[in-house]
């Protein structure tokens, strides 16, 4: 008598659920990690057809933002999105230039800030001894 042997194949078919699994655990850790990556303040930038200023890497400007209520930011250190006042603002600039003399200093005023706040804010940079200020834009 012939011994009973196994009828049933080998399965050559890859199962694909744990992949699909670990694709959507990925993904839900993207989604909510990806808001906390985001930098700075969110400013509507006014649209300019400016050339653009070529910036070191090995040395980026200091960042200063108005948004459109007119509270101002310091992108220096990890509390940047905590709103400032116009003197602690400088206090900060002026620290991380005495650190570093050559650092360039930018403006990020929001297209619907008022006028006056963002020349309140060149007028107490230029008082604190800083010249050379820049504005910051978008292209159209």
């Amino acid at each position: 008598m012939e011994p009973l042997r196994d009828k049933r194949r080998p399965m050559s078919e890859i199962n694909v659920v744990p992949y699909i699994d670990v694709m959507l655990v990925l993904l839900v850790i993207f989604m909510v990690t990806a808001p906390m990556l985001m930098q700075g303040i969110d400013v509507q930038l006014p649209k300019t057809d400016a050339d653009a200023l070529n910036v070191n890497p090995d040395d980026p400007p200091l960042i200063v933002a108005v948004d459109a209520f007119g509270a101002y930011y310091a992108e220096v250190g990890e509390d940047r999105s905590k709103p400032l006042e116009l003197g602690a603002l400088v206090n900060e600039v002026r620290k991380v230039r005495e650190e570093k003399p050559g650092t360039l200093v930018l403006v990020r005023g929001d297209t619907n800030a008022s006028y006056g706040t963002v020349v309140n804010l060149m007028a107490a940079l230029q008082t604190a001894g800083i010249q050379d200020v820049g504005l910051i834009t978008e292209t159209p």
